[in-house]
């Protein structure tokens, strides 16, 4: 074993460490999110902030450090995988070290805190109880995009994050371009002369019947469970501890069917890509998704592409009817198409439709921008959350619960991530096109093969985890870079249809 080889043994051995302390903290988020109780929730806290510190203490260890520069000066030594380990070891290296250890710690024991704090002052629509965690929040981001560095606006170092390289700038482009297309369109949806209700979702439904359900669209989509679990949270989400133990939650509505059905379609997405990593790379750092906007990309294209075609649920619709006879009996293919199709102004953004979910984002995105440029105070936040509603979808918010504290991300510090979810869609839509090319894709949906999608998506996205870049993949999957026009092109063909739009 030469000198090389041996520091790529010796890093590993040191991310295996650190892939162990991940793994423990992540099973207790886990806890925390789906049932434990209140009085635990110190305790907990306390021990995620003693692993956070180990966690720092081992990426910012010179030993480590000593191991990524010397492999950082002999990359083409070194194989593919070892080389995009050592590469990404060191991004994570100079992220946390300019943070000063105490300042994680206490931020990672914040996180578990707010988030219990959250859902609560959702429950009690109490703003104000939230708001000094959400300071604090704010703050530290700000604080971790000057440590951190950053070019233009300070918002572009909480991106990165997530969208590797993304900018403020690229991003203010992205969403004029969907404002330009979609806002009219929308409008022009809104005077058309067809009707269509979602009536027929809003009935009552078994929250038994409802779990069953979930259970078996999951696994119809692919979602193996003998290497996953479902579970019940008040915002779903799903958690990849490898490709071996992927877990996802969704949330039951009696009085609205769509919400748990599509909720656990959209997490079965995120999931299905995490069971479907490369068994070259799972057990390292690249063995999880990649950026949020490829991650997403996979979440959006069975949740919207995929189940709301009329192709997939031909198969299968008897069988929703039979979960729900004295609901859906009398309830057409056709009808319940339109239903889940219904264009209709939402309050809530895991709620609404596609068409106008990335309105939900592009609100989100300008607070964002705002919170951390110092624009906007939290004192303001609620009458800015809602103004921004009333221009952008023409509806108000009568609480704070489904207004500003509808969503759990600023909880869990989530700043500079919620841009993937219209980017994800906006890639979902360019990979269906490329996807449409080589397969017939309406006859495989009703002829029950969607092990030939998975394989696809397997092939050209789901085996490289985190070993190319964004783009790498979406050239892989696509032959092009990301590119907008296609999510656009396939919403005003879609819903010009159901519309009767010209």
């Amino acid at each position: 074993m030469n000198k090389t080889e041996k520091r790529v043994k010796e890093l590993r051995d040191i991310l295996d460490k650190l892939s162990n302390f991940n793994y423990t903290t992540s099973l207790i988020h886990w806890d925390l999110e789906t049932g434990a109780p209140k009085e635990g929730i110190q305790k907990a806290a306390t021990v995620l902030g003693f692993y956070s510190e180990l966690t720092y203490n081992l990426l910012t260890d010179e030993k480590l450090i000593e191991h990524i520069d010397f492999l950082g000066k002999n990359l083409e030594e070194l194989t593919e995988i070892d080389r995009k380990l050592v590469i990404e070891t060191k991004k994570d290296i100079d992220r946390i070290k300019r943070i000063p250890v105490s300042e994680y710690k206490e931020y990672n024991e914040l996180l578990s805190k707010s988030q219990a704090v959250w859902g609560e002052a959702r429950a009690e629509n109490d703003y104000e109880k939230f708001k000094p965690y959400l300071q604090k929040i704010v703050d530290y981001n700000k604080k971790y995009a000057e440590y951190k560095g950053y070019s233009g606006n300070p918002y572009n170092a909480l991106i990165d994050d997530f969208e590797p390289g993304m900018t403020v700038k690229q991003l203010d482009i992205f969403f004029e371009g969907l404002r330009k297309e979609l806002v009219p369109f929308i409008e022009k949806i809104s005077n058309s002369k067809v009707e269509i209700s979602n009536e027929l979702l809003k009935k009552s439904y078994s929250v038994e019947k409802q779990k069953e359900l979930s259970i078996f669209i999951a696994e119809y989509l692919g979602f193996d469970f003998d290497r996953g679990i479902l579970k019940e949270s008040l915002h779903p989400f799903t958690m990849g501890l490898n490709k071996h133990d992927v877990r996802i939650t969704t949330h039951y509505h009696e009085n609205f069917l769509q919400s748990a059905l599509f909720g656990t379609i959209h997490e079965a997405g995120h999931a299905i890509y995490e069971q479907n990593i490369g068994d070259n790379i799972w057990k390292t750092v690249l063995g999880g998704g990649n950026s949020m906007g490829i991650h997403e990309s996979q979440s959006r294209f069975y949740e919207n592409l995929i189940t709301r075609t009329k192709e997939f649920w031909k198969p299968i619709y008897s069988k929703l009817v039979d979960y729900f006879p004295e609901n859906l009996k009398d309830t057409s293919l056709d009808e319940f198409y339109n239903a889940i199709n219904m264009v209709e102004k939402s309050l809530i953004r895991i709620e609404a439709d596609e068409l106008t979910y990335s309105l939900h984002i592009m609100i989100r995105y300008e607070i964002e921008k705002g919170l951390i440029n110092g624009e906007i105070s939290l004192d303001d936040l609620p009458s800015i959350w809602n103004k921004k509603m009333k221009d952008y979808l023409g509806i108000m918010p009568k609480t704070d619960s489904e207004g500003v504290l509808q969503d759990v991300h600023w909880a869990a510090g989530l700043f500079g991530y919620f841009p993937s979810y219209a980017l994800g869609s906006a890639n979902a839509s360019q990979i269906m096109n490329s996807l449409e090319k080589v397969l017939d894709v309406k006859k495989t949906l009703e002829n029950q093969e969607l092990d030939k999608i998975k394989g696809f998506l397997e092939e050209k996205i789901h085996k490289y985890g985190r070993l190319k870049d964004p783009n790498e993949i979406m050239l892989i999957a696509t032959g092009e870079e990301p590119n907008s026009k296609y999510y656009t092109n396939y919403l005003i063909k879609k819903y010009s249809k159901i519309y009767n739009i010209e």
